[in-house]
């Protein structure tokens, strides 16, 4: 797949939030968990890609099948200030 620039940086950024999970990032941009590992590992520095690993490995929010019920929203409240 070809992303152009602002959709390669908005599939990062969605990567890195800790309350999308990559279910969300398959659905709007078709790339599965295993596919945004190796598109991740592409696009970032070698350290800042350890650092995005480590950050997701485990994370439930990370995962629709992990997360809470009770969590219905795939961002922080004051994540988007008006």
């Amino acid at each position: 797949m070809t992303f152009n620039d602002e959709q390669r940086s908005r599939i990062i950024e969605m990567a890195w939030e800790d309350r999308t999970p990559f279910e969300a990032i398959e659905n709007l941009y078709g790339l599965n968990e295993s596919v945004l590992i190796r598109f991740m590992r592409a696009e970032l520095k070698a350290s800042s890609f350890r650092l995005w690993r480590a950050r997701v490995s485990g994370r439930k929010t990370k995962h629709l099948k992990l997360r809470s019920p009770e969590i219905n929203r795939a961002y922080c409240p004051t994540q988007y200030k008006r």
